[in-house]
Formats: C-alpha cells, sequence, structure tokens
C-alpha cells in the first residue's frame, strides 16, 4: 500500500514537472529592470527593445533590419500599439526606446521620474507633415483647418460633402469620418493642432493604425481620413491645407515641413529613461546619422535638417 501511494506522488509529480520548468524559463525572459543600455538576449546579443507610435512603425522596422547588418550582434525588437502604449512602457521600465508622433506630457514625464528615479530624454528624429486624405475620385483639392473642425469637432456642423461645395462620385453625399483611436500620437496631434484642443465628434469609424486609415478612405468614396503622409497610395489624394481662408493652400511634402508653411507638420520622436548608454545609444546616433536619416526619407517622412543631424 505504501509502495503505491509513493509512486502515486511521484506520477503527479512528475506530471506538473514540465509546467513548473516551463514557467521557471518564462521567469528568466522578462525585459531588463534597468532600461537604457539594452538587455541581454543568448550569449553575444543584445536586445534593444522599441515601441510607440503606428506613423513611426514602418519607419522604425526599416530602422531595425537595416541596423542588423550594420550590428548584428544587437537585435532591435520593434512593437506599434500608438505612441501612448509606448511612453507608457517606458514610464513602466519595460523598453528602451519609446516612438512618438507627440511629445511627452508633463504628467508622463513625471511619472516616469517617479518610477523608475530617471529623466525622460528625448530626440527629434524627423518630421511628418500630417496628412489629409481623400478618396482619388474626391474633386477637393484643398481644404482649411477651420473646415476640418467643422467636421472633426463635437461643435461642428459639417456633415456632407455639399456643406464643402463638391459632389463627391460614389457617394451619396454624408462624409465619413475616419479616424485614430484615442492612444495615438496622431488623434492627440490633431486633436491639438487642428481641433484647439476641443473634442471629436461622436459618430466616427476609430481605426487603430495609420496604414488602415489610408487604406478605408483609399476603399470608401464618401470617407475623409488623417494619417502620416509616408502612407499615401495611389488610391488616395493628399489634400492642400491652409490655416485660414483666403490664405494660401500647401501640399505636404518635405519643403513645405521644413519651412513650416504646411501647418500641421510635426517633428517624430524618441524617447529614453535617462541618456542611453551603450547599445541604445550607438543605435540612436546611427538612426540621427545619414544611415538612419537617407530611412526616414526613404519612408516618405522629413529627414533632420543637414545642420542638425550630427
Amino acid at each position: 500500500m505504501k509502495n503505491r501511494l509513493n509512486q502515486s506522488a511521484l506520477h503527479r509529480l512528475l506530471s506538473i514537472l514540465p509546467a513548473a520548468m516551463v514557467l521557471v524559463a518564462l521567469s528568466g525572459c522578462g525585459p531588463s529592470g534597468d532600461r537604457g543600455s539594452g538587455g541581454e538576449s543568448g550569449p553575444g546579443k543584445t536586445v534593444v527593445s522599441v515601441q510607440g507610435s503606428d506613423t513611426m512603425v514602418n519607419e522604425a522596422q526599416a530602422w531595425a533590419e537595416a541596423y542588423a547588418a550594420v550590428a548584428p550582434e544587437v537585435s532591435v525588437e520593434v512593437g506599434g500599439g500608438g505612441s501612448g502604449v509606448g511612453i507608457a512602457a517606458l514610464i513602466a521600465g519595460t523598453i528602451d526606446i519609446a516612438n512618438a508622433s507627440r511629445d511627452m506630457k508633463d504628467s508622463e514625464r513625471a511619472k516616469a521620474k517617479a518610477n523608475t528615479g530617471r529623466d525622460a530624454v528625448e530626440f527629434v528624429v524627423g518630421y511628418d507633415a500630417l496628412a489629409v486624405y481623400v478618396h482619388r475620385d474626391n474633386p477637393l483639392e484643398e481644404i482649411t483647418l477651420e473646415q476640418l473642425a467643422a467636421i472633426y469637432a463635437e461643435s461642428g456642423t459639417t456633415t456632407k460633402w455639399a456643406d464643402l461645395g463638391v459632389t463627391v462620385p460614389g457617394c451619396a453625399g454624408e462624409i465619413l469620418r475616419v479616424s485614430r483611436q484615442s492612444n495615438s500620437g496622431t488623434y492627440e496631434f490633431f486633436r491639438e493642432h487642428v481641433l484647439a484642443k476641443h473634442d471629436f465628434k461622436l459618430g466616427s469609424t476609430d481605426l487603430n493604425g495609420s496604414k488602415e486609415v489610408v487604406e478605408m478612405v483609399g476603399n470608401t468614396p464618401c470617407a475623409i481620413g488623417y494619417s502620416g503622409m509616408g502612407y499615401a497610395t495611389d488610391k488616395v489624394k493628399m489634400l492642400r491645407i491652409a490655416l485660414k481662408a483666403g490664405e494660401p493652400a500647401y501640399v505636404p511634402s518635405v519643403d513645405n515641413a521644413l519651412s513650416k508653411k504646411y501647418p500641421i507638420a510635426r517633428p517624430l520622436y524618441l524617447y529614453t529613461l535617462g541618456q542611453p548608454e551603450g547599445a541604445v545609444k550607438q543605435y540612436i546616433d546611427w538612426i540621427l546619422g545619414p544611415a538612419g536619416q537617407k530611412i526616414v526619407a526613404e519612408s516618405g517622412y522629413v529627414p533632420l535638417p543637414a545642420k542638425a543631424a550630427p
């Protein structure tokens, strides 16, 4: 009887042992507790973890892939989710770099300092002329910030394309507003600089990614949406934007963003906890250098002026 009990106990132990071993293994796979110089991942391999802006995610992935050829001993792991998601992960100390298409708020900086003991450090890595997209068959060519606010803001009264003086082929007349989710840096930038910090009107179609916004506009004649200029396709048109009625309207472009003629251009940021060191510093220096800035341009964004790049 005693032998049978011992054998039964041994059988139960062996049955749970693999799961226990998996849990132990996973406990060692979390992010480094000291971000800023990268974390180790296997013999001789350093991981630099990056998360944040969906506007920047294609650009960030292109950086990571190109850097692998330059520094094969470093693995750059890129995630999206929105600027707010990246900044939250930085505040928690679980990533090395946050990508953001908006600047960090004072409250977020204070949380980062309180949680980690380190100040958030900001790097401008390029610029984006935030584009307003319509379907390629839409006859509208330009729009003012006031007209955009009348479409998107909660107090806005513009609901039909006829209100803007156009008839859109394949569209019954109602404007379909395409927007971003609230944790997006693009959403926050648009709310601040176009809606003057007023709330969005209810009833828009809110999407998680910059690419998805442009795809939906390209497939929907009645739609209007906003996204980074790097996501333009042949199915959409980028409208010229005027600051006010009667003033010149400008297309989103490198020159108009750098000259500040385009009214809704914005910087693109990287954030770290404290001054970066080791692999993280080397990676950011590379992004700010000629190779990284070339990828900014190839991704459809505006590289830093030559005098600003190191």
